[in-house]
């Protein structure tokens, strides 16, 4: 096995961290009250707002999961897709839609980032009541499974949102509680481990920021929240409540307050200010990076690439629209062992290409997707999850 590492770690040298639409921000407006405002693109390295994808007046097209048939929501109340009170936000890179649910209430709400179109999944395993905060989700992530999870606020309730097919399911995986060693540094308690988001990483476990600036280590096997640390370098008075791993690997983090976003180094929890705006009321952040990755996806080229990742009929599509590629290009799957377990040769046409490649032999699991051209030269590197 140890043949087939050193070339796989060599797929992965040099990111490209321009600016892609692959980091998002639910923004609320310049208020001390949580008031959304717009979900947008954003550019994470330099802070700078993108494509505003849908806001608090956009139209609303709402198809119901369950009436399998649109509807029209009352705006008066929590339940809809442009509530007031919104907390969560998530990036399902397989599908190019954002994830979200409106704080006061269990729905959940699929946003097709392209068509603008929604999909409501309504579900009885979020137990969510009006008068009790802490059964609200506060927090939401893509987990390296291609899975949604989200997280209420003191850990009571751990809910996983998978699509097969057309359908997305919720589940509840269970309560998460502090670890003996937390002490007074507490998981479940308003103090250090209230509101807050959180994100994911490549190994299958998550790390929760509270709104104090507390980070927790969640291990999925034991349910259990570690306290790893509380992050420095950031005001005292400063609120966490958007974090998102970006393309370096370091986890960006925004406050409902305003003020700037800073990257924070998750092994030293040392935080840097980043440039760019600086007044964005931010309640989360969302991207389609996870910590700890040694498969970080790398794009040479900002116009090429496979989707979805989240691979259902064992069909990706190839796409490539740079005149700076050219004749053939050579496309490989490995496992995450680092064998090479498919390859494929397209042809790139004055710089265009749109393909379907059929994924064939390959059974349920996370995959590596290389892709070269005539040289060898990598133009892209992505993980896909397959499913069956």
């Amino acid at each position: 096995m140890k043949k087939h590492l050193f070339p796989l770690f060599l797929l992965f040298i040099g990111i490209n961290a321009s600016a892609q639409q692959d980091f998002f921000a639910l923004v609320g407006k310049d208020s001390p009250n949580i008031i959304f405002n717009d979900f947008r693109a954003i550019d994470a390295n330099n802070v700078i707002s993108g494509e505003t994808i849908f806001t608090e007046t956009s139209s609303a097209k709402v198809f119901s999961q369950t009436r399998n048939g649109a509807v029209t929501e009352d705006k008066n109340t929590y339940n809809n897709a442009q509530a007031v009170n919104m907390a969560t936000l998530a990036y399902d890179t397989s599908n190019n839609n954002l994830v979200y649910m409106p704080m006061f209430s269990s729905n959940i709400y699929v946003l097709n980032a392209k068509s603008r179109e929604i999909t409501l999944v309504e579900n009885n395993v979020a137990r969510v009541t009006a008068c009790d905060i802490n059964s609200h989700f506060t927090r939401m992530t893509t987990g390296y499974d291609g899975s949604i999870y989200a997280l209420n606020n003191v850990g009571t309730q751990f809910i996983k949102i998978s699509k097969t097919g057309n359908q997305y399911s919720v589940v509840d995986l269970g309560t998460i509680t502090d670890d003996t060693a937390n002490a007074k540094n507490s998981f479940t308690t308003m103090e250090t481990g209230f509101g807050g988001d959180m994100i994911a990483d490549a190994e299958g476990n998550f790390y929760v920021f509270s709104a104090s600036g507390n980070v927790f280590k969640v291990v999925t096997k034991d349910l259990k929240a570690r306290f790893i640390g509380k992050i420095s370098g950031i005001p005292d008075s400063y609120s966490v409540n958007g974090s998102a791993v970006n393309a370096k690997g370091n986890v960006v983090i925004a406050s409902a307050k305003g003020g700037s976003l800073y990257e924070v180094d998750l092994n030293t929890l040392q935080a840097k200010q980043l440039p760019g705006e600086q007044n964005l009321h931010i309640y989360d952040l969302a991207s389609k990076y996870f910590a700890n990755d040694k498969a970080v996806s790398g794009n040479v080229f900002a116009n090429i690439d496979i989707y979805p990742t989240r691979v259902d009929e064992k069909l990706i599509n190839i796409n490539v629209n740079d005149k700076a590629v050219k004749g053939n290009i050579r496309l490989n799957v490995f496992d995450l062992s680092g064998k090479n377990v498919m390859k494929h040769s397209l042809s790139v046409k004055e710089g265009s290409l749109n393909q379907q490649v059929y994924l064939r032999n390959l059974v349920s699991g996370a995959y590596l997707v290389n892709i070269t051209d005539e040289s060898g030269k990598v133009l892209l590197n992505k993980k896909i999850v397959v499913t069956e």
